[in-house]
């Protein structure tokens, strides 16, 4: 059941990310953030309630403060970077991008928890870096310069070194800690930070506007509740169900999911360097994890 949960994860994110590039074009990246952290954020602290936690009493002050830091670093930023990245990429290029998430996480896992790395992980980690660098090298799509590839293509590893590090950051407590609860938790974080960047912002009127339901909502809400809500719960149930390095792998065929519908659904070209790259890219974490 594990392994048909991680699946599931892979394949609704991929359709996910399709539902945020579609959203991208009308809704400029920190209002897509703020929108999917204040929708997810109500639905997981009910989610939490069904389960039966305690919202705000259930952990010393150190845990949330950790949590919170974590989801403002790892779900915040990391998020908005993302949505920079996806606008100025393409999913196609993005899904071999956001393959460089795991070697984050096993770096500041050495960096900051002390965690060995093995030979085969720095082989992986090298695979990972060598499909972006095919990827930055591709011609860009039309519509997209140079310069902008190789700025979004920032952007990416930018948002995966944050998300790898806020997971990383929150390690010790979510080891600790019911799953349902802390995600809750760190999501909550998240938006504790965005809304008084909204308020404060020029456009605060514009950001705010994304909640009212129009027919942008067609994808943006779509998105959130396919990519940061239910992937969520299977991510959960895979991890809970079967082996963490197993779901791992499972859960990157994302990447494969992505560059199908891109080019299904977005008409993103699917070249051999996007071929090549994807085959590197899944190698890599195959090799990072099982290392």
């Amino acid at each position: 059941m594990g392994k048909i949960f991680a699946l599931l994860c892979s394949l609704i994110w991929g359709l996910a990310v399709i539902c945020f590039k579609k959203s991208g074009e009308r809704i400029s990246p920190f209002s897509l953030t703020f929108f999917r952290v204040g929708i997810t954020s109500i639905l997981l602290v009910i989610t939490a309630k069904v389960a039966g936690y305690d919202i705000f009493n259930a952990a010393p002050l150190k845990d949330y403060l950790i949590l919170f830091a974590s989801g403002i670093i790892a779900i915040a930023i990391s998020d908005t970077m993302f949505h920079h990245a996806l606008n100025r990429i393409g999913a196609g290029m993005m899904a071999v991008v956001d393959c460089f998430y795991s070697p984050s996480v096993i770096l500041f896992a050495f960096l900051l928890l002390n965690e060995t790395i093995g030979v085969w992980q720095f082989v992986g980690m090298f695979l990972v870096l060598c499909a972006i660098l095919i990827v930055s090298r591709h011609k860009p799509q039309e519509g997209i310069s140079r310069k902008d590839l190789l700025v979004g293509i920032l952007w990416g590893i930018g948002a995966m070194l944050t998300l790898g590090f806020g997971v990383v950051l929150a390690k010790t407590v979510l080891e600790d800690s019911p799953l349902i609860w802390a995600t809750a938790m760190r999501q909550v974080g998240s938006l504790f930070a965005l809304v008084p960047v909204a308020l404060i912002s020029k456009r605060r009127r514009k950001i705010f506007s994304v909640f009212k339901p129009t027919s942008d909502w067609k994808y943006s809400l779509t998105g959130t509740l396919l990519g940061s809500y239910l992937a969520l719960i299977f991510w959960l149930g895979g991890m809970k169900y079967t082996k963490a390095g197993t779901a791992a792998i499972l859960n990157q065929t994302s990447t494969i999911y992505v560059i199908i519908f891109a080019s299904i659904f977005l008409h993103e070209p699917f070249t051999r360097k996007k071929a090549v790259s994807v085959l590197l890219a899944l190698g890599g974490i195959a090799l990072v994890t099982l290392g």
